[in-house]
């Protein structure tokens, strides 16, 4: 059984005991979050699809971690014109496991 759920203005297919990366949610560490932005259910044959959310679909996970992701360099550089600058940015993220698919 898996399900696609929308979260952080992406999509991910996710089953359960699968252990994915989001962008940050506002849960404590530990805690049960319910996604309810649920695309699609899937159980072997039987395949629910919404339009674009599914009535009743939820998907329930737990909150395992906090983090920032590896830093990414960011350079912008011209030419013969003495002119270079650089930047870094680690994104915010929120470990999920997901313990539960219904729909």
């Amino acid at each position: 059984m898996y399900a696609v759920i929308e979260t952080g203005g992406k999509q991910y297919r996710v089953t359960e005991g699968q252990s994915i990366k989001v962008e940050k949610l506002t849960a404590d560490e530990g805690s049960s979050v319910d996604l309810d932005k649920v695309l699609l259910v899937a159980n072997g044959e039987d395949i629910k699809v919404g339009a674009p959310y599914l009535d009743g679909g939820k998907v329930t996970a737990t909150v395992k971690a906090h983090g920032r992701g590896k830093k990414i360099r960011i350079i912008k550089f011209r030419r013969r014109k003495h002119h270079q600058k650089e930047q870094g940015h680690r994104q915010h993220y929120t470990e999920l496991e997901i313990t539960g698919i219904s729909g």
